[in-house]
């Protein structure tokens, strides 16, 4: 899947932490940022959480997937995230959100364009992502940016333990 046209600056200048025309930073997610993302998602319909996104568990998927996952930040505020990771066969984007008053202005499609071109440079050639089939408005944006629904696969699930420890340990 290409990444898209590329804007005024080219996607080396929005990645090396430059602000677009719109003052918006698309920069690598650091671990200092999880209380702000998390705040974020918990904030942003669509994205469910539970023990998998935990401080430690986002620590361990940053550390396993470095320089892969994004955030948006607008003076300071993070104001957009997405997870991205790979097994090294396909990348995965996890709990793309964007703050409300910055929707509509494409910063959810350069996170995502942001993920994609690091997934390229690793050799990965296809990227899945994980919706919720209630997620009318996240079906319309990844359909509106060019992703593919796959009806003839299922998803299947296992737990192999409990992360969460007590309710205060899940961010869910």
């Amino acid at each position: 899947m290409k990444a898209g046209p590329k804007r005024k600056g080219g996607l080396k200048k929005k990645l090396s932490g430059c602000p677009g025309d719109d003052g918006i930073i698309i920069r690598a997610f650091r671990f200092e940022d999880y209380d702000a993302v998390i705040a974020l998602w918990r904030r942003t319909e669509g994205v469910g959480l539970n023990e998998s996104d935990t401080r430690r568990a986002i620590a361990a998927f940053l550390r396993h997937n470095p320089r892969l996952s994004f955030v948006a930040e607008q003076d300071g505020r993070i104001v957009g995230a997405v997870l991205c990771g790979h097994d090294g066969r396909r990348g995965y984007l996890h709990h793309l959100a964007v703050a409300k008053r910055h929707r509509q202005r494409g910063i959810g499609r350069r996170l995502v364009n942001a993920c994609l071109a690091k997934l390229r440079q690793a050799g990965i050639s296809k990227c899945n992502i994980f919706i919720f089939a209630n997620n009318a408005a996240g079906m319309k944006f990844w359909v509106h940016t060019g992703w593919k629904l796959r009806t003839e696969l299922r998803l299947m699930q296992i737990r192999l333990e409990d992360d969460c420890r007590s309710k205060r340990d899940c961010p869910c």
